[in-house]
């Protein structure tokens, strides 16, 4: 999977206005509404909200993939944020994050759900890649470097 067929230049945020975790989600939501990547706004934000109630999606250092599948897509989308501060996430590793992928699949996508997280998962053990992430101004580097970072 190319994270860049899912993710559009639009549904990208650097830095994120919001400084918690909630506002950090429904920022990324509101980049998909925009977009016109949602059917239904509310729906994600529940779907996303209630699985991150579960477990928190902070899956360490740095790093949050909040994720849900409802409805209110009619395919697997993305957006992504850099945090200007580090966010407190509840992460497994109780530090702060400053990268955020948020995914959201229709209930009947579980294969290229899996495989967008697992994507991202392996993208961001690169540590070069990473802090390059971590220190882009804008949102057009954010996304040029995940371009770039997928067609090497």
């Amino acid at each position: 999977m190319i994270l860049t067929e899912i993710l559009q230049p639009t549904c990208v945020k650097a830095p994120l206005e919001a400084t918690d975790k909630d506002g950090v989600i429904t920022e990324l939501i509101d980049l998909l509404d925009a977009s016109g990547a949602l059917q239904d706004k509310n729906a994600v934000l529940e779907a996303v909200l209630t699985r991150e109630a579960t477990r928190s999606t902070g899956i360490g250092s740095g790093i949050a993939i909040p994720h849900g599948k409802c409805a209110g897509v009619r395919e697997l989308v993305m957006a992504m944020g850099i945090a200007g501060t580090p966010i407190e996430y509840d992460s497994i590793d109780n530090k702060p994050v400053k990268i955020i992928c948020l995914l959201v699949s229709p209930n009947t996508q579980t294969g290229p759900h899996i495989q967008a997280l697992a994507r991202i998962s392996r993208l961001m053990l690169d540590e070069e890649f990473k802090a390059k992430l971590e220190k882009a101004a804008n949102s057009e580097t954010v996304y040029e470097l995940i371009s770039t970072k997928e067609h090497e």
